[in-house]
């Protein structure tokens, strides 16, 4: 990355701005301002992630760049996180999004900003800039959502297709640590009172998500997909292939009635002129002529980019921290493009031993075509080791590794060998006619790409909860035996098969840790089956993107140094696998102002392959901060087990003053098993 030191605009710094809402709650910002340019637009990102410490270093790089092009930008805690006062409930609540309504109201009445607001965000922040437009406050005039979802049950971290994801349980534990620390004692002098109040009304959230298992009211508010009419804001919208919110660019771009634009390249959860897999861009470049045209009025031609560009992976060796992506990048000048057309590939299967094989066959559009006779689906509870992360941030080998394993353990359906290279770009679509011997089940679909060496790339996956295979408002279990026609799409994707491999089409029953177990091995009995393909007519590179540039990183020193690890263990007595992570970040100062601050975790999530009420999860998190003789940590315990009829979810949130433990709470919930 190019560090900028020279702007247009020198720029002024404030380190805790108040923002008192009407109820008297004080926000605390972080603001950068462009020095004698006069009233400018402001640009605001809301986050509950700790401007003091936690997104720090990304936001000097970030916020500085921007206002020294003619830009007020302001950082803000949310309520009850951070610096600021007040407590925080839940995510996305009806008080954060008024709160935010509130904020760019005040922004837009002070001296220095020209009445124009933008805002913009990653991941949280991403969505609560899009659910703000979603309530249109007059002085908004245009969002950068970066990491985001416009549904929330269907595309977010509790569930997908219906199936219960274990990063709801992993989120609940992230946030309970996340939101147990206290505010900087340079700032908020009251910061032990308020520390006391956060932690004895600190929320739970993993079992409250977990007892909502239909996409009911609470998952509709925030959800901009609802009425997709009332997206009048321009939106510029960010994804990554290595992240699972890469669906949400292609939404935005099909159904938004405002200006919008999106961006999909290769990469894990990060802002694009910092992330992995590269190539990274200029992320803060292609933002800033997006805020120039809607903030500034500036007649640059913004509006007529590429409606939607992606960058279209090429065919490489499976590599689950991979630096860069080989590839190039389409340009669409309509979502959904004319040059993607559409190719069904019916599923059929080779005879031998009654093992299903792969060999689709090429069929004109039309309808499903039974198998040669029923494919039975009945996987081990431990496939799916090599998922990867629901959002990697880096290279932690936290992205999908090698298939091949658990292609081994799933029912594949291969195609041919490629005699030429295959362009796929959007969506595809699974069609099934299937029975299942148990109620509550899944079907879980990779597409991969199978090299001639045999290892394999996931492409993109999709998963199904059967019980939501008519309605995710209304689902109903399934009606053992019978046999039921099932249609889901498999996660966007822009992928260039090379030729010499093969696309490959594995089913599961199981995807373990990625989605929480069926209480009961089920078996599927498919009878007839097709697969949709957006199949793209062909491109060579068609956008070059800025290089990344930022402005002067965060002045720090580290303490100690990180460490992490990730493995795959086998007991050999009582035969479970296990996932184990341990991710030490070390500990960091602030040159600045003095801040250390340190975190810690660990992950286990097992399972016996032959038993689903086996699976267990028991993550924990420790967060440190000092300055001088001034010390405190947290620590947060969290596990999750089932029985046939119910999910147990257990925590601890324990913290220290020095060595003075100060408070203790624990948390044992139950939650009804009704249709995961």
């Amino acid at each position: 990355m190019k560090i900028v030191t020279e702007f247009p605009f020198s720029i002024t710094e404030q380190e805790d701005m108040g923002i008192v809402l009407s109820d008297g709650c004080r926000l605390s910002a972080r603001v950068w301002r462009a020095e004698g340019a006069g009233p400018v637009p402001a640009v605001l990102e809301y986050i509950p992630y700790r401007k003091r410490d936690g997104t720090l270093p990304r936001d000097e790089m970030m916020h500085a760049y921007v206002a020294g092009h003619g830009y007020a930008c302001v950082r803000v805690d949310m309520r009850g996180n951070g610096d600021s006062e007040g407590l925080m409930s839940d995510e996305y609540t009806i008080q954060e999004l008024a709160d935010a309504c509130e904020v760019i109201e005040w922004l837009a009445a002070q001296d220095w900003c020209n009445g124009s607001v933008g805002m913009m965000g990653k991941s949280w922040g991403g969505f609560n800039c899009l659910q703000t437009a979603f309530l249109q406050p007059p002085a908004l005039k245009a969002v950068v959502s970066v990491c985001s979802t416009t549904d929330r049950f269907a595309d977010d971290i509790h569930y997908k297709g219906g199936c219960l994801l274990g990063e709801n349980f992993g989120w609940g534990a992230v946030m309970l640590s996340y939101s147990s620390r206290p505010a900087d004692p340079l700032l908020r002098p009251d910061w032990r009172a308020d520390w006391l109040t956060r932690l004895e009304n600190e929320p739970w959230l993993a079992p409250r998500w977990a007892e909502m298992q239909e996409k009911n009211d609470y998952w509709k508010h925030g959800s901009v997909s609802e009425d997709y009419a009332r997206m009048t804001v321009p939106v510029l919208s960010w994804g990554g292939w290595a992240d699972n919110y890469m669906n949400t660019v292609a939404h935005l771009v099909e159904n938004v009635p405002a200006p919008v634009q999106g961006i999909v390249g290769p990469w894990v959860h990060q802002y694009p002129h910092t992330a992995v897999p590269g190539p990274a861009i200029g992320f803060l470049q292609v933002a800033l002529r997006w805020w120039d045209r809607w903030l500034k009025g500036i007649d640059n031609g913004a509006e007529n980019d590429p409606a939607y560009r992606a960058y279209m992976i090429h065919s490489e060796a499976p590599d689950a921290s991979a630096k860069h992506r080989k590839g190039h990048w389409v340009a669409e000048s309509a979502w959904p493009s004319p040059r993607v057309g559409r190719q069904i590939l019916a599923l059929g299967e080779r005879s031998g031993e009654g093992q299903p094989s792969p060999v689709p066959t090429t069929r004109a559009l039309g309808a499903n075509v039974a198998l040669h006779k029923p494919v039975r689906i009945n996987t081990p509870q431990h496939l799916g080791m090599h998922t990867g992360e629901f959002f990697p941030m880096g290279l932690n080998a936290e992205m999908p590794g090698d298939q091949a394993s658990d292609d081994a353990l799933s029912v594949c359906f291969d195609g041919a060998v490629l005699a030429e290279p295959l362009d796929l770009l959007g969506a595809a679509r699974l069609s099934l006619t299937l029975a299942s011997d148990q109620p509550l089940s899944f079907v879980v679909a990779r597409l991969c790409d199978v090299a001639p060496d045999g290892s394999s790339v996931r492409i993109a996956h999709g998963m199904l909860n059967l019980c939501h295979r008519d309605s995710m408002e209304a689902p109903a279990p399934m009606p053992v035996g019978q046999a039921v026609d099932v249609a889901f799409n498999i996660d966007q994707m822009a992928y260039r098969l090379a030729a010499g491999h093969h696309l490959r089409l594995a089913l599961s029953t199981t995807y373990w840790p990625f989605l929480w177990p069926s209480p009961r091995p089920a078996t599927l009995t498919v009878t007839v089956g097709s697969l949709d393909l957006p199949v793209h007519q062909g491109s060579e590179n068609e956008w070059t993107p800025p290089e990344p540039e930022g402005a002067t990183p965060w002045a720090h020193k580290v303490l100690r140094p990180g460490k992490t690890s990730r493995k795959i263990e086998t007991d050999m007595i009582s035969g479970t696998t296990a996932l184990v992570i341990s991710d030490d970040l070390g500990d960091v100062e602030n040159l600045v102002h003095g801040l250390c601050t340190g975190e810690s975790m660990t992950e286990l999530w097992e399972i016996h392959p032959d038993d689903p009420l086996s699976a267990r999860a028991v993550h924990t998190w420790e967060q440190r901060q000092s300055r001088g003789d001034w010390s405190v940590r947290t620590n947060a315990w969290a596990e999750m087990t089932a029985t046939a009829t119910h999910l147990r979810l257990k925590a601890s949130l324990t913290a220290w003053e020095g060595d003075t433990k100060i408070f203790e709470r624990h948390f044992d919930d139950e939650v009804s098993r009704k249709f995961v």
